[in-house]
């Protein structure tokens, strides 16, 4: 049964995000019921993780505890709720006849098969609320939009049908029933980037990472999980890897953690893409094994790399080849995603120029740079593809370094956004992840030493607004418009750690959630606009500190109270 139709134009929904692509909203209040229930109405068990979203969500309908964000708050809705109906149940249905699979079975199955589409009413006659999907994926994306509708009293004297009046109780309640949505994403890659190597991240917190990607439907966590700095994940082939190129024993990746963070993650529709970034960003790799790595630690640093330190695989050298084969393997053995990053971003000529043992390499197997770099790029993917996963690079592989990419490769541009267009020209699928409009670590000056008027390499800071604004098939042919797969928000953790992720991330990733799912359109038909989103947003960012999740406010409350008062005139 195919879920998406066209309605007629539609408000707005105030305070859904990403804003589904068809909704429509009523005028009248519905109170949940004091006995108000999910029902999963399959006669197939749900799944585990199925239940267990059940759960969260009613968790969340009594412990948001979020108040409207009006002028006098939930005082103001008190009179239009003296007669609202209560909502008696919430039916969770699967639609069709496909086997019924675990969330996560569905968010880490191939990018193009994933169906995320639900429908969602909510009556205001006091009659049962429904969700109907094709895949528990789909139910779990009607959960999230629904866990968004309903707001508290807060505890203030609270006005019950027939004005029965129980001083301090509390409602949960929605103002714009009846609702109806018919949803499904523009694109089926929509993810964010962490860093955990130039500073470690430990796993409690990506947890709450995954959990603030899940209630905007992030559904791609790109684990950038090591770099030159450290080398903090676990490979079974090579545990010599993190025991001397992590920063300590405690600021390691356990191959049980990484089975953890995935299994969380796929339980809450977010699939793991892992990147073990190659041939550069490896100087931590020389910890471990010295004879792989070309210009360790060379000085002045800023010749041989990007940031310190210097260091890279050589390439070249066969025995390179194999480890890096057999590394990719150990991890990719373990990985349910079908997505994998070999990296292949910012690689530094200078670094072989004088190295012996590369130059020789070279001399002995009868290559070049280029070619060299074609054969060792292209073997590791032979892996990857062993391993029935997709390789995905950055976008000088293809653009500066012009590496014989398989046609499956997707690729990650991340430069400018400018760069989009020669990706698509040479025919292949892309990732967004600009830096002029994506990256969330720019703007916070340099983080180098003795550099007193330094600023970061992509200033200006990259507010939401920009993110918002990012048009995915600018500059693009129609004939094009299908290569575009998604886009991501990043963060480079050079000047970021646990201490600071959540307010450097959030609520600005939620900008490209929307962006990814909802498309150049909202409900209404109308482009999208930052003007219209702020409101929403805001409720976003209350809703993500009611849940534990330390995003930095937009604007004074003041202006979060009044739409459109604080706009620059």
């Amino acid at each position: 049964m195919q879920l998406l139709s066209l309605l007629l134009l539609a408000p707005v929904a105030l305070a859904l995000w990403p804003n589904p692509r068809n909704v429509s909203f009523g005028t009248s209040s519905v109170i949940l019921s004091p006995t108000f229930w999910i029902h999963w109405a399959s006669t197939t068990p749900a799944p585990s993780d199925m239940t267990a979203a059940i759960s969260r969500t009613m968790a969340q309908l009594y412990t948001d505890n979020l108040q409207r964000l009006v002028v006098g708050r939930a005082n103001a809705d008190l009179q239009a709720l003296a007669y609202a109906a209560e909502l008696p149940m919430l039916h969770l249905e699967i639609i069709g006849n496909s086997e019924i699979k675990s969330i996560m079975a569905e968010a880490t199955c191939e990018l193009g098969s994933r169906d995320e589409s639900y429908t969602l009413s909510v009556p205001a006659d006091g009659t049962a609320a429904m969700i109907q999907a094709n895949t528990t994926l789909g139910l779990f994306r009607g959960l999230t939009t629904f866990s968004q509708l309903w707001y508290s009293t807060g505890g203030v004297a609270s006005t019950f049908p027939f004005y029965s009046f129980f001083p301090g109780a509390s409602m949960i309640y929605s103002i714009e029933a009846p609702v109806t949505v018919m949803d499904t994403p523009a694109y089926p890659y929509r993810g964010l980037l962490l860093d955990t190597a130039r500073n470690f991240i430990p796993v409690t917190d990506l947890y709450r990472q995954l959990d603030a990607m899940s209630y905007v439907k992030i559904n791609t966590f790109h684990w950038h999980v090591t770099d030159s700095q450290s080398f903090p994940l676990t490979v079974a082939a090579y545990p010599e890897l993190s025991q001397y190129g992590a920063y300590s024993a405690a600021q390691t990746y356990s191959l049980q953690d990484v089975q953890n963070v995935i299994n969380y993650a796929g339980a809450i529709g977010i699939d793991v893409m892992v990147e073990i970034d190659t041939p550069g960003h490896t100087a931590s790799i020389w910890e471990s094994h010295p004879d792989y790595i070309a210009c360790w630690n060379e000085a002045p640093w800023g010749t041989y790399a990007n940031e310190p330190p210097a260091g890279q695989l050589r390439f070249a050298v066969p025995e390179v080849l194999n480890f890096t084969q057999q590394m990719f393997a150990s991890v990719l053995s373990t990985l349910p995603s079908t997505l994998f990053s070999t990296g292949g971003d910012e690689l530094n000529t200078n670094c072989y120029v004088n190295d012996t043992e590369f130059q020789q390499a070279l001399i002995s197997t009868g290559q070049n740079f280029s070619s060299a770099l074609n054969t060792f790029v292209l073997g590791t993917h032979d892996t990857v593809r062993a391993a029935g996963k997709t390789p995905v690079v950055w976008e000088e592989m293809l653009l500066v370094q012009n590496v014989s990419l398989g046609p499956d490769t997707l690729v990650i541009v991340w430069i400018s956004s400018d760069d989009a267009l020669a990706v698509a020209q040479k025919g292949y699928k892309m990732i967004h992840g600009p830096s002029d409009y994506f990256y969330l670590d720019c703007g916070a000056g340099a983080w180098l030493g003795d550099d007193t008027d330094g600023t970061s390499w992509c200033d200006p800071f990259k507010t939401w607004q920009k993110a918002y604004s990012f048009d995915p098939l600018q500059n693009l042919t129609e004939s094009q418009y299908s290569l575009v797969l998604g886009g991501q928000q990043l963060l480079w953790t050079e000047q970021s750690g646990p201490e600071n992720v959540d307010p450097i991330v959030w609520p600005r990733a939620a900008a490209s959630a929307e962006v990814f799912w909802t498309g150049a359109n909202g409900p209404d038909g109308l482009p999208r606009n930052s003007t219209e989103a702020l409101a929403r947003l805001h409720d976003v960012r209350y809703r993500m500190v009611a849940r534990g999740i330390n995003a930095i406010n937009l604007q004074p409350q003041w202006c979060a109270l009044r739409p459109g008062d604080c706009n620059l005139v």
